[in-house]
């Protein structure tokens, strides 16, 4: 056999040239520049589709709850004494992200957290927040100090800044009884994604800003066990208290946004 030199006129030579690695480069850039956005909103529909998820497995779990407490929906405890900003439970009731008090006492969607979702707590954070979020590290506060979830929970409407000694009625809320809003529309949503903007100068409180699905969605939990994600058009499920006046009606503001998902169809 005779050994061919490189340089032999019979072979054709390999390879690509510049031009030809640079058309190569473009069109592999340009096919990405293409695809990219449709990835992007891919994932962020699958985050959507999984937060909705979690809500319907806190909407059965709300469901067992009220079916061996006599019909009424996971309430209290009741609410300390509101000393300073850093309390974001200050009356029994409030609609509230909470999962445990300051002292450690589990709150709203927490009080399911021992019993209906002891097998999947993570269920009480969407996978689609804006900021970064420690899971486990909120989990791990539950009943040593205060926690938050990703979603306010309205198990009743009280707005105050300070308990009432004596609430009205005297009875928690029922699952099939919620009674009107103070809009005169019946009350339909339980559960819903934190759409919440305060100034960066709170944060020493632990008031922070928090959102989701980069506030172009809400996830809703209904009464009836259903959970939807739809549209936060305009920013009607969104909770703006950037002004410091506004701060002190954080509480009605979250039940504002509720009002507005209890006249979604």
């Amino acid at each position: 056999m005779v050994a061919v030199s490189p340089s032999h006129p019979g072979l054709k030579r390999q390879g690509f040239s510049l031009i030809e690695l640079l058309v190569v480069v473009a069109i592999v850039a340009l096919l990405a520049a293409l695809l990219l956005p449709a990835l992007v909103s891919a994932r962020a529909s699958a985050r959507r589709t999984a937060c909705v998820s979690n809500l319907r497995q806190i909407g059965i779990a709300i469901q067992s709850y009220s079916h061996d407490n006599s019909g009424s929906i996971p309430y209290g405890p009741k609410a300390p004494p509101f000393t300073n900003p850093a309390n974001f439970y200050p009356s029994t009731g409030a609609p509230t992200s909470l999962i445990s008090l300051q002292g450690g006492a589990p709150v709203a969607l927490g009080l399911l957290l021992s019993d209906y979702l002891a097998t999947q707590p993570r269920v009480v954070f969407c996978p689609d927040n804006d900021q970064p979020a420690d899971t486990d590290a909120e989990l791990a506060r539950v009943n040593s100090n205060q926690a938050q979830g990703s979603y306010y929970y309205r198990h009743g409407s009280n707005t105050r800044l300070f308990d009432d000694p004596q609430p009205a009625g005297g009875e928690t809320p029922r699952l099939q009884s919620l009674g009107l809003n103070r809009r005169g529309q019946p009350i339909r949503a339980l559960v819903m994604d934190t759409q919440y903007l305060c100034p960066p100068a709170v944060e020493a409180f632990n008031l922070k800003t928090r959102t989701h699905h980069r506030q172009r969605f809400e996830s809703i939990l209904m009464a009836d066990g259903s959970a939807i994600s739809v549209r936060n058009s305009e920013g009607r499920f969104t909770v703006d208290v950037r002004n410091y006046s506004e701060i002190r009606d954080s509480f009605s503001k979250i039940l504002a946004a509720f009002e507005e998902a209890d006249a979604v169809r």
